[in-house]
């Protein structure tokens, strides 16, 4: 099996040298980088990188958040889970570092056990895509048909709007991943299906009780927005 590779993007030396201890004795390969360009070189060669740790302010012409947007738009790498570390703490920081296309976010001064936990929950979600049947989602409790848009709770079938399924989809295919609203807006806003930021609470409620036993898989980030719980 691979050990999963790791690309730590940390311009303050000590936190950047603790980050790659504690993460090398989980047993992961890391490479850790003190800017944007050289983790830019590190991609340019085509490294083959399982996950990013990306600090946001980082010194240079390009700061984590760009470097982020800039991974998006890679097709190589655009799929990989980002973690960004930040000491911005407001809720519209934590908002628009999601928006450019973090999976997750840690605020600094931040917990290493914390750090590895969630390096544990974006790898593991990365790996739901590729079990033995991809179109089903077994968690167990709560099962999705993807192809056939079924959805069973204690093997029973539940009824759901095309807007709550897709909802459900979305958060159940990525297990730690946060979404904000307007992340779930860019993704199920379609033909005959229009949403807004307030509509979306309403949505994942009217998601919830139907959910019954299977409810608190879908948790929220209060001011952020949502995630499917990390089951695996």
């Amino acid at each position: 099996m691979k050990i999963p590779q790791i690309l730590v993007i940390e311009d303050e030396i000590d936190i950047r040298d603790l980050i790659s201890f504690q993460l090398k004795s989980e047993g992961y390969d890391v490479i850790a980088v003190e800017n944007a360009d050289k983790a830019i070189s590190i991609i340019e060669r085509g490294e083959k990188i399982d996950l990013f740790v990306i600090d946001w302010m980082l010194p240079g012409a390009m700061n984590g958040l760009d470097f982020t947007k800039k991974l998006k738009n890679h097709k190589n790498y655009k799929d990989l889970p980002i973690i960004m570390l930040t000491a911005l703490t407001q809720a519209e920081n934590i908002v628009a570092g999601l928006d450019a296309g973090a999976d997750d976010y840690i605020t600094k001064p931040f917990d290493l056990n914390v750090l590895q936990a969630r390096v544990r929950v974006q790898l593991r979600g990365n790996q739901v895509k590729k079990s033995e049947n991809p179109e089903l989602l077994d968690f167990g409790l709560l099962k999705i048909e993807i192809t056939k848009c079924r959805v069973f709770i204690e093997n029973e079938e539940i009824t759901l709007t095309s807007t709550e399924f897709k909802i459900l989809l979305l958060l159940a295919q990525k297990p730690g991943h946060v979404y904000t609203r307007e992340q779930f807006i860019n993704n199920i806003q379609g033909e005959n299906i229009f949403v807004s930021g307030r509509t979306i609470d309403t949505h994942i409620a009217g998601l919830r009780k139907k959910l019954a036993a299977a409810s608190n898989m879908i948790e929220t980030i209060r001011g952020i927005g949502y995630r499917f719980k990390d089951v695996i």
